[in-house]
């Protein structure tokens, strides 16, 4: 495995925007679902879905042009393809899809929240009601798996992607999101040798990972 870290290329932003820390209950549930076999219970995922379900009418507010700062910054120097089809997993209300369709062929929006996806716009792809642990596409689909302040279920991403698709792991607001792993941690969780870049911009970071084949 290799991780390189790439210098940030703009002034970092010290007021963080989001509320997490290393005691947040959704750290917990996040180191979890990366490292844990049986982390990601029934009850758990319930749980999870009535959370977002009640956040969904003022989910929109969390957007602004500084949130995409990470995202734009990882498809560039990520170097990740305009190509193919993308999963945006945890897309929310969709805050960031439109962005991503100007960048892929296509866009499946998807999340495990019926309220975040009722607010979300009918353009420009599909959205899809799914649990992130079990997805509903075959072996190899996605070019790309966009998981921006979500969840990481190694082996469906290792299932779902295509042989040379990317990764893209994006922390909005950096350790103070509260779903949030490290560059290091999402290469210690996907299973079997992979290349990982990683770096900071605005309030956040982000990091491409592929397999090394």
């Amino acid at each position: 495995m290799t991780l390189r870290e790439l210098d940030r290329l703009d002034p970092p932003v010290t007021d963080p925007s989001g509320p997490g820390s290393p005691d947040h209950p959704m750290r917990k549930v996040t180191l979890q679902a990366a490292f844990e076999p049986d982390g990601w219970t029934a009850e758990r995922r319930v749980k999870v879905a009535a959370l977002f379900d009640s956040l969904a009418e003022e989910w929109h507010t969390r957007g602004g042009g500084a949130r995409h700062a990470p995202l734009l910054d990882a498809l560039e120097r990520g170097d990740v393809a305009e190509s193919g089809r993308c999963l945006e997993l945890g897309s929310g209300v969709g805050l960031t899809t439109a962005l991503l369709a100007e960048h892929f062929e296509v866009v499946h929006a998807l999340d495990l929240s019926m309220e975040m996806l009722r607010r979300s716009p009918d353009e420009p792809g599909p959205r899809v009601l799914g649990d992130s642990s079990r997805l509903p596409y075959p072996d190899g689909a996605a070019a790309a798996i966009v998981c921006q302040n979500m969840l990481l279920f190694p082996a469906e991403v290792d299932r779902v992607l295509a042989a040379e698709g990317a990764l893209v792991w994006v922390n909005t607001s950096g350790e103070h999101t509260p779903i949030h792993l490290t560059a290091a941690e999402v290469e210690r969780a996907l299973p079997g040798p992979w290349d990982v870049v990683a770096s900071s911009a605005g309030r956040g970071t982000w990091a491409v990972a592929r397999r090394i084949t």
